[in-house]
Formats: structure tokens, C-alpha cells, sequence
């Protein structure tokens, strides 16, 4: 025979603390879910999202951000050319006509000259030593120093591997030849290959291929080998030069306006700032394991893949020091920006060879 369970509390007082507990329950809810702290962003992206590793980062990451948060932050992308200019987010973002945009770090170097060199730098960091200069060398912090007078909070979102030197209706085989070669080129790149006497302009991806193939266009250097097949350029340009010493790595941001950014909980900022981070793994990831098919294809088509000549490369990364001696003698924070990537490249140099 068991004796009867004895109650130290009544048990009406029992079915009012269960009450309470079963009331308490929603504040423990995320506080993303909340209808306050809700997050609906229009984000125009810089480049297609057809274009693999280049294009596509962005509406993974709006994608994740969504999973990740039952739909509490939800990102409309917007192709180029849908709210503004590809080559125009950096405005858009900085004077609030959008929240965010999502571009290569660059486009503004007429008014803001030290930001090209976290887009890329020509005979510069690779896309990893890139990343660990950023993350763990100083590069955020400078990055946020150079964004912050235009109200605008840059996230690093993306970076894929180095560019080809670009598409050539013709068989480089002197230095002459970039003289008054009429190429498309954009970055610091440009400024070399002016410096080198060729005629450079800046024109949208999909213009691109009918430039090359009226002649309005000798030459051009765009990305990656997989989106310049997308773009067709080896229908019309034979002749694809490597390696991308203008941009051997290519990084991206998620540009955010300030009061934009201000007012997410401090939550929804890391969420989006960690998924941005598994954006850039993502990209690079996929940009490394896509180029050697479509090196296949070109060889296929009777496109010649080759490098560029010693002299060449020789001749542009003389004039490419010197671009980047005079950008540096114009503008304090390019200095200080550039002086900062040369010490970490100096201290890193030794693990590099050994590694």
C-alpha cells in the first residue's frame, strides 16, 4: 500500500503557476521574429545574378538571411539597372535612396580614391591573404574609416578568384601594342593601362560583346573566366591573356546606410554581418571550382589561353607602382590604406614561400 502524495501547495496555486509559465512563453520567442524588428530591404546588386560566383552571392546570402530568420529579415534584390546603375550604388546607399546595395569596392574611386584598393590592387593580395588582411590585419577598420563620412556601413559579402588580363580581337606580342589600344578596363588597372598609352572606357557587361565585335572595342577585361563566357566574349575575341595582375582578387561589399544600419537590433547586424562572411567563403568556393570547364570550352571554340610575356608583365607592374605612388601622393587615406596591405604583405611574404 503506497501512501498518498502529500502537496505542500494547493493545487489551485499549482494551475496558476502553470498559467503564468504557459503566458511567459512567447517573450522567449527569437527577437527576430518580432513584428517591430522586422527587416525589408530593396537591394540592387551591381552585376547579374546569372553570372556564377560573381553575380549570384548576393541573392544566396538575402536567401539565407531569410531562412535563418523565419523570414524576419527579407532582402528584394534588384538586377542592374532596376532602381540604379550598377556603377551608381555606392550613391544610391550613401545619400538613403536605398537601404543597401550590393557591389564591388571601387566604382566610387573619383570621389573616394582609397576605395579601390579594397576592390582590388593590381599585382596585389590574393583572395585569402586579402581575407586575412581584412578580418585579422587591420583592413575593417580602415574600410570603416573610409566609409564613414559618406554614411555608409560596408560589409564585407564576397570575393572571387583573380581575373583574367583580358580578351584581345588580336596576338599580343609587344609592348607597343597597348598604345592606343582602345580597351575597356575599370580600377586602378585603368589608370596603368593609360599609363601604358592605351585608350581606356568604362562600359556595362552587356554592352560588351557587340563593342568587340563592331571594333569600338580592341580589347576588355571583365571577371573571371566563367562570367566572361556568359557575356560571350569568346565568339568574337580569340585571344584571352592571364594572369589578372590588375585584380587578382575581386572583393565585394554590402554597402548598408547608416541610419539604415542604426536601427536593426544589434541581432539582426550580426546576422547579417555572419551571413555576409558565409557569402565570401561561398563565392571564392564557388569562383575556384567553375573556371577549369569553361577553360575546357575555350579550347574547345579555338580560343588561345595563354600569359602574357615577361616584358609585359614586367613593364605594367613598373607602371603599376608608380599609379599607385601617385594615388598614395594625392590622398591621405589611399596612403594610409595601401601602406597598411604593403606591411601585412611584407610580414606575410615568408609563410607565403614556405607554405
Amino acid at each position: 500500500m503506497f501512501d498518498k502524495p502529500k502537496f505542500t501547495r494547493p493545487l489551485h496555486a499549482l494551475a496558476l503557476s502553470a498559467a503564468l509559465f504557459t503566458a511567459a512563453l512567447p517573450l522567449a520567442q527569437p527577437a527576430t521574429a518580432e513584428k517591430g524588428d522586422r527587416v525589408r530591404w530593396s537591394v540592387p546588386i551591381a552585376f547579374s545574378s546569372s553570372l556564377i560566383a560573381l553575380g549570384d552571392t548576393l541573392p544566396w546570402v538575402a536567401q539565407r538571411l531569410s531562412e535563418e530568420t523565419d523570414g524576419a529579415i527579407k532582402f528584394e534584390v534588384f538586377e542592374p539597372g532596376k532602381v540604379v546603375p550598377g556603377n551608381e550604388i555606392f550613391d544610391a546607399v550613401s545619400s538613403g535612396k536605398v537601404d543597401a546595395g550590393f557591389t564591388w569596392m571601387g566604382y566610387e574611386q573619383g570621389k573616394v580614391p582609397a576605395s579601390v584598393l579594397f576592390g582590388a590592387v593590381p599585382f596585389g593580395f590574393t583572395p585569402w591573404e586579402y581575407m586575412s588582411w581584412f578580418y585579422f590585419g587591420g583592413g575593417k577598420e580602415l574600410i570603416n574609416e573610409v566609409s564613414a563620412p559618406h554614411n555608409i556601413v560596408p560589409v564585407f559579402c564576397g570575393i572571387v578568384s583573380p581575373e583574367t588580363a583580358g580578351w584581345f580581337r588580336f596576338e599580343l606580342k609587344a609592348l607597343d601594342q597597348l598604345k592606343g589600344l582602345k580597351i575597356r578596363f575599370a580600377g586602378l588597372g585603368g589608370k596603368v593601362m593609360q599609363k601604358m598609352g592605351a585608350s581606356v572606357t568604362v562600359m556595362p557587361a552587356g554592352e560588351l560583346q557587340q563593342a568587340l565585335e563592331k571594333g569600338v572595342l580592341d580589347a576588355t577585361e571583365f571577371s573571371i573566366p566563367t562570367a566572361d563566357e556568359q557575356l560571350g566574349f569568346y565568339k568574337v575575341a580569340k585571344f584571352n591573356y592571364f594572369p589578372g595582375w590588375h585584380q587578382p582578387y575581386t572583393a565585394q561589399y554590402l554597402y548598408v546606410n547608416k541610419a539604415s544600419w542604426d536601427k536593426l537590433s544589434p541581432a539582426n547586424r550580426a546576422i547579417i554581418d555572419t551571413t555576409c562572411t558565409a557569402g565570401v567563403g561561398m563565392s571564392l568556393s564557388k569562383a575556384e571550382a567553375t573556371q577549369a570547364a569553361v577553360l575546357k570550352k575555350y579550347a574547345e571554340a579555338g580560343v588561345t589561353t595563354t600569359k602574357l610575356s615577361d616584358d609585359i608583365l614586367k613593364a605594367l607592374k613598373k607602371a603599376s607602382l608608380e599609379v599607385m605612388q601617385e594615388e598614395a601622393a594625392k590622398d591621405p587615406l589611399f596612403k594610409k590604406v595601401w601602406e597598411s596591405q604593403k606591411a601585412f604583405e611584407t610580414s606575410y611574404a615568408k609563410w607565403r614561400d614556405l607554405g
